[in-house]
């Protein structure tokens, strides 16, 4: 089962590929999302990686946390998981429901 990590302290010019190299050398990785602002699509400093085993991602964990990337330094754990969000609009609902 892939085991999912939290990448945070990226620069902005951080690629999906660069982390794809950077945590391959502690094994293979699943896949890579940066995530991005809607409107801009510029990084938001974070991105997410997903590596195949829970051993390599703990080496991957302890490997690359506090290390440098880019001239930042990056803090790097085991993700939490989502939490469900409401899809309501706070200013739709507060509105008792009108616009």
């Amino acid at each position: 089962m892939a085991k999912r990590i939290f990448v945070g302290g990226l620069s902005y010019s951080a690629t999906e590929q660069d982390l794809q190299e950077l945590f391959a050398r502690s094994g293979a990785v699943s896949s890579v999302s940066v995530v991005t602002d809607r409107t801009t699509g510029q990084s938001k400093g974070f991105a997410f990686v997903e590596m195949d085993s829970d051993v390599e991602a703990q080496t991957a964990i302890t490997a690359l946390n506090g290390t440098m990337l880019s001239g930042r330094t990056l803090t790097v754990n085991e993700a939490r998981p989502r939490e469900e969000r409401s899809r309501t609009n706070s200013s739709y609902t507060d509105r008792g429901g009108r616009w």
